[in-house]
């Protein structure tokens, strides 16, 4: 058998569809300064397209993801009011059975009984209301009314160091927070 040679081109052969180099030529030119140009111009037109692209796509995931929140919102309501009836029907039944068994069982007066589950509602209440304002407190964005304060935006912007100052932000807030309670107003 005979060796075989690989096929393509080797090193005396032109590359195919390439002019043939020369023997001794010097290398093509560098492209001119207007050629250069309007590859940047090219390029850079091509960068602002994909960028318009994105934020087109952006804006349709957004809008898309506003019309879904939307709309589980409104089914989170109902469920959450059916939800609200089931539990108000249980614990009123729950509570009623209490009632018979601290009369018929351990002896109470009605009076005493109802007074002893209306006490106990009236307690969860209270720590419910409680936890309701602590969690409430979360939705005045704070961190984020700081910031823009420290830029110079918004109603606290006056009394928040300036933003390049080591100054905390937060504790700037928390003295405008304090000096309005001690005043008796609602803080910021």
């Amino acid at each position: 058998m005979e060796p075989r040679t690989p096929s393509g081109p080797g090193p005396a052969e032109p590359a195919p569809g390439g002019p043939e180099p020369a023997p001794g030529s010097a290398p093509p030119p560098a492209p001119d300064l207007a050629e250069t140009l309007r590859g940047l111009r090219d390029s850079g037109k091509a960068g602002i397209g994909a960028a318009g692209d994105a934020a087109r796509a952006l804006r349709e995931l957004v809008a898309a993801d506003v019309s879904l929140a939307r709309s589980a919102a409104g089914r989170s309501a109902v469920f959450a009011g059916v939800a609200v009836m089931f539990g108000v029907s249980a614990w009123l039944l729950l509570m009623t059975a209490l009632i018979v068994v601290l009369s018929n069982q351990v002896g109470l007066p009605w009076w005493m009984s109802l007074a002893g589950c209306g006490l106990l509602s009236l307690l969860g209440a209270w720590l419910a209301l409680q936890k309701a304002t602590d969690y409430f407190e979360h939705t005045r964005l704070k961190a984020t009314r700081r910031q823009l304060a420290r830029l110079g935006i918004g109603e606290l912007s006056d009394l928040m160091p300036d933003p390049g100052s080591p100054a905390s932000a937060r504790a700037a807030g928390s003295a405008v927070h304090d000096d309005a309670r001690a005043e008796g107003k609602t803080p910021p």
